[in-house]
Order: structure tokens, then C-alpha cells, then sequence
């Protein structure tokens, strides 16, 4: 399975090299198509900090940076699973801006850019599943509950052990009370015949 996972992460990150080079080296030409995302999106990222971009240019650069790295380690298949998430979080914007087929009247250019929109999304999906991939060993989430199952397992093992040892000592002690009992019986015996 790993040839497979590395050749699928390869192939999905170099659309996300070549685009967002192409985006950061050259914003200019999505800006028009970005402020439909950025209008909004800036005057937020202002509120919630001065010093991060909020204009489109620098948006639409920065979310082509974030693609040519996101894209660059999962094609190399170091941090995979982070640069995956990084890469669906920028093409949602991206996805938005770029293909709103909602918006147009023609109806080539409206099923042009269906198609682009669903390809995004197919895109998504396979981002998405990169991102919970975990090369076949156990999620954290796994461990987790199997670490509660196993400690469950050893406190009632516990338990009952202490359970079988606390009856075997009621037993002994049945046992020696009785012959204790015994032994003074026949002493009492000895004592009023003597």
C-alpha cells in the first residue's frame, strides 16, 4: 500500500505546486475573481489581527503559498497529514472565487464551471482523506479507547483476583476458627476429667 499512497499524494499534491506557484508569483491575475471571497474575509483577518493581510492581492498570494507548500509536502510525503488539512482549508476559498457556476447566465460557461467546482470538490474529498490517513496504524482516537478497554480489563482482573484471595482467607480463617474451637473443646474436656 505504500507505493500506492505515496504515487496518490505525489499526483494529488502537484496540482497544488504548480497552482499556487503560479498564484504567488503572478496574484494580479485572480484578483478580480478573489474579491468575491476577500471582501469579506479581509476586513475579518483585520479585526482579529492589524498586522495580517487583508488585501486581495496579498490573500490571493498568500493562499498560493500556502498551496505550493502544502502541496509540496504531501507530494514528498513529509507532514502529510497537517499539509493536507492546509491545502483544504485554501481550496475552499479557492473553490468559491474561481468556479462560482452560480453566477453566470450562459449556460457553457455556468456547466464549465459546474465542472471545476466539482473537480475542486473531488479534490477536497481526496484532501480530506490524507489528512485522517494514518498509513495503517492506529489513530490516536484508537489508542485511546483501546488503552481505557485494557486498563477496564486489568482493574476488574484486579478486582476479581482480590475477590478469590479475600474468599480463600475467609475460608482459612473459617477453617482455624473451627479446629481452634475443636482444640479448646478437647482441652476443656481433658481439664474437667483430670
Amino acid at each position: 500500500m505504500k507505493p500506492v499512497r505515496s504515487l496518490a499524494r505525489t499526483m494529488l499534491g502537484a496540482i497544488f505546486v504548480a497552482s499556487g506557484v503560479r498564484a504567488a508569483s503572478n496574484p494580479d491575475q485572480y484578483v478580480d475573481q478573489a474579491k468575491r471571497v476577500t471582501d469579506r474575509v479581509g476586513p475579518a483577518l483585520g479585526r482579529i489581527d492589524a498586522r495580517l493581510p487583508s488585501d486581495a492581492r496579498a490573500l490571493v498570494r498568500l493562499n498560493g503559498l500556502a498551496q505550493a507548500g502544502g502541496g509540496l509536502l504531501l507530494a514528498t510525503g513529509h507532514l502529510t497529514r497537517p499539509a493536507a488539512s492546509v491545502l483544504a482549508v485554501s481550496l475552499v476559498p479557492s473553490t468559491i472565487a474561481g468556479h462560482p457556476f452560480w453566477t453566470h447566465e450562459d449556460p457553457e460557461r455556468r456547466r464549465t464551471h459546474a465542472i471545476h467546482f466539482l473537480k475542486n470538490a473531488g479534490l477536497l474529498g481526496g484532501l480530506l482523506l490524507a489528512a485522517a490517513d494514518t498509513e495503517g496504524a492506529p489513530s490516536l482516537g484508537w489508542r485511546v479507547r483501546r488503552a481505557a478497554r485494557d486498563g477496564r480489563r486489568r482493574t476488574d482482573r484486579l478486582a476479581r483476583e482480590g475477590r478469590r484471595r479475600a474468599d480463600r482467607l475467609a475460608r482459612k480463617a473459617d477453617r482455624m476458627a473451627r479446629q481452634g474451637r475443636r482444640t479448646a473443646g478437647r482441652k476443656w474436656q481433658q481439664l474437667r476429667n483430670s
